[in-house]
């Protein structure tokens, strides 16, 4: 998913399409591509919008990176499920992986999500981390051992929280946008679980994201980040 405003980094993403950013001095979108490939994952469909040529510049049809890249354009803000269900009008099908395109996840990770996950036969899967610091008021996820029962929970007792990294199988994705808009993926996935599908829950490491401009100078400039 790669159509977002990036909002909370104006003015750089007024210009510039967040996921063509630089995470140690390379496009986001370009390190999660090869983790894809790594992972097995041949087959990738990028949702764009927002700048959506820069992002599709950037990558192409995906040769470079190891994978065959098909791109679906959302035309406005309509939200994470809109972005997966158009993926999947266009062609794609579950079970697959979906990840926002502008996130950096910990080397190998997004592989043994992916192995996880198919291993699991679950409906649906959530990579989950700790985060330092819940009083942030990062939303967390409830869990019954490995199976996920809330998707969003603001108990700061919890100490696991969502990363933008999802399994989708054929009882989740039959549930995409069926409440309001935006649509939201997290809704699709509580449905299923209030209807007994179960959701797996699948621990991942740190993840790195830019979420503000100064994130954008730490993140490539990792020795200032104790100046």
């Amino acid at each position: 998913m790669a159509a977002g405003l990036g909002t909370r980094l104006r003015p750089l993403t007024e210009r510039w399409a967040k996921p063509v950013l630089p995470i140690d001095g390379r496009p986001v979108i370009a390190l999660l591509l090869r983790e894809l490939a790594a992972a097995g994952c041949r087959r990738v469909w990028v949702v764009t919008g927002h700048l959506a040529e820069q992002v599709e510049g950037l990558i192409g049809d995906g040769p470079a990176f190891g994978v065959d890249i098909h791109f679906v354009r959302q035309p406005g803000v309509l939200g994470s499920a809109d972005a997966v269900q158009r993926a999947l009008r266009d062609g794609a099908r579950a079970p697959s992986v979906v990840s926002a395109a502008d996130t950096v996840f910990t080397a190998g990770d997004v592989g043994r999500f992916v192995a996880a996950f198919a291993a699991s036969g679950a409906a649906g899967a959530l990579a989950v981390r700790t985060v330092p610091g819940r009083d942030s008021g990062r939303p967390g996820v409830r869990r019954e051992g490995d199976r996920i029962v809330q998707m969003r929970d603001d108990d700061p007792g919890l100490v696991w929280t969502p990363a933008p990294l999802w399994g989708l199988g054929g009882a989740v994705a039959e549930r995409l946008c069926l409440d309001r808009p935006p649509y939201e993926l997290g809704n699709a996935y509580q449905s299923a679980i209030d209807a007994g599908e179960a959701v797996t829950a699948i621990e991942i490491g740190t993840t790195r994201d830019l979420t503000d401009p100064l994130d954008l100078v730490e993140e490539n400039f990792s020795y200032l980040r104790g100046i």
